[in-house]
């Protein structure tokens, strides 16, 4: 029996047969592994909703400001005592400084207490006004005006806490015996006084070169009060003329804009303060420099050579585009006689030579996109992918044929507002480092509230675009 029962055990083969849904999740995770590869290693396409809008550019230049100075000299030795403010306007005749010859007047006004005085309330806000105004304009790329500032306020300390040092003076010398030793000196000429001296005083707007920007090498020497000055130095500064200028560089394609407007409007940003400048333009070998001349607020800036300032230029506006979207694209150029427009069914196509069945030439009928009309040069441009160079375009009713040839190159965007990326012209009125402003509404441009691919070289033309 057991034999029997032995011959009758079979070995069954296990089935690897796959079924149909395991063969469908196959196929499936491959697709989503496929398409997860192209979605990751390219960029997407991302659209820009064109709105109006309006582009200011940054028009901030670093300029050297030049005025009719003349340093003024010492005519004695001795200890130089100023009366005259930093900025001050004073008239011939007026005293500007004292020169104490033997250096007895500071300790007989301290031992007499002659020197102690009260500040009014317009003198203190004067002096607040001077901190506010540095405080503002402040730059630490330029920390070395904290010492011109400090300078400047040392003397302008001096100045309003001697109010009364002419009284105080003339106290001395009644009481101290200084009179011959004291000397007042008057200006012989009306103008803006200044305490600082740089090598510049002398300057011809026509003479200012690049290496003159280089604030590194810059050296202004301030010239304080109470210190002993030998006979011949410099104890002022004297601006006589409201007239002045200043000087800046800028780029040779400025220039020409530049000089058509005759007068650009300026702020300084030192104190936000507007006037208008006459236009010339300086070309020192290869660099260009803007003047600006002024005829007035002299004195507001006379104590600085290099001044931070904003030309006013007027804002363009139209439709806002990235400049990412911005690209450049080959067409043909067609004789516009050779383009016909249908106004019923608002097309346009051109009569060019085909080949029919047999291989005999025919005229036949092709419409095109056209995608600018120059109506100086009477062209049409034309898509490179619907004509081609060689191909023979006739004049309807006429014997004249047109070859196509020649190309034109045109500024536009990718427009997808219809699921694909069509080319549109575009006129670009301003531009910055990242938008532009283009011309609204023109025949073959872009309206507001398009949508337009937000990177041009994300899209070639006629794609398909999924949403």
């Amino acid at each position: 029996m057991s034999n029997n029962n032995s011959d009758n055990i079979r070995r069954f083969t296990k089935s690897h047969n796959l079924s149909i849904g395991t063969v469908l999740f196959f196929l499936i995770f491959i697709y989503v592994i496929i398409v997860s590869f192209i979605y990751f290693s390219s960029d997407p396409i991302v659209r820009y909703e064109v709105v109006e809008g309006s582009l200011s550019s940054q028009n901030i230049y670093r300029a050297m400001a030049i005025r009719d100075e003349h340093v003024v000299e010492s005519p004695y030795s001795g200890y130089v005592n100023f009366l005259a403010r930093e900025g001050q306007k004073v008239a011939v005749g007026d005293i500007v400084y004292t020169v104490d010859e033997t250096g007895r007047l500071n300790e007989f006004l301290e031992s007499q207490s002659l020197l102690e005085n009260t500040l009014t309330d317009k003198e203190l806000d004067d002096f607040k006004n001077e901190i506010v105004d540095f405080a503002h304009s402040y730059d630490s790329l330029t920390y070395s005006e904290v010492y011109s500032f400090k300078y400047a306020l040392q003397n302008s300390v001096l100045k309003l806490a001697n109010s009364n040092f002419l009284e105080s003076l003339r106290a001395a010398q009644d009481e101290g015996g200084l009179s011959t030793a004291v000397k007042y000196c008057t200006s012989a000429h009306a103008g803006t006084v200044s305490y600082w001296t740089d090598g510049y005083e002398t300057l011809d707007p026509g003479a200012v070169t690049m290496d003159m920007f280089n604030e590194r090498d810059y050296e202004k020497v301030n010239i304080t009060a109470n210190e002993l000055r030998a006979t011949g130095d410099p104890v002022y500064k004297l601006t006589e003329s409201e007239d002045w200028c200043i000087v800046f560089p800028i780029k040779e394609a400025d220039a020409e804009d530049f000089i058509e407007r005759g007068y650009i409007q300026t702020r300084f940003l030192r104190n936000q303060y507007e006037c208008w400048g006459k236009v010339s333009i300086i070309r020192n070998d290869k660099d260009v420099f803007c003047r600006l001349d002024f005829n007035n607020s002299m004195s507001a800036f006379a104590n600085e050579r290099f001044l931070d300032v904003e030309l006013i230029l007027g804002e363009e506006t139209g439709l806002k585009v990235p400049n990412s979207s911005i690209i450049q694209k080959e067409f043909y150029l067609v004789d516009e006689r050779f383009v016909i427009y249908d106004s019923v069914n608002n097309i346009y196509y051109i009569m060019i030579t085909g080949y029919d069945e047999t291989g005999q030439p025919i005229t036949m009928r092709r419409e095109i996109s056209v995608y600018s009309h120059d109506e100086k040069n009477h062209v049409y441009y034309v898509d490179e992918t619907i004509i081609t160079a060689g191909d023979v375009l006739h004049l309807e009713n006429s014997q004249d044929t047109f070859v196509i040839s020649a190309r034109g190159t045109l500024t536009g965007v990718y427009n997808i507002n219809k699921g694909y990326a069509d080319f549109k012209e575009i006129t670009i009125l301003a531009q910055n480092d990242e938008y532009a402003i283009v011309k609204p509404n023109s025949t073959y441009g872009l309206r507001v509230y398009d949508y337009i691919a937000l990177k041009a070289d994300t899209v070639s033309a006629d794609q398909f675009i999924n949403e």
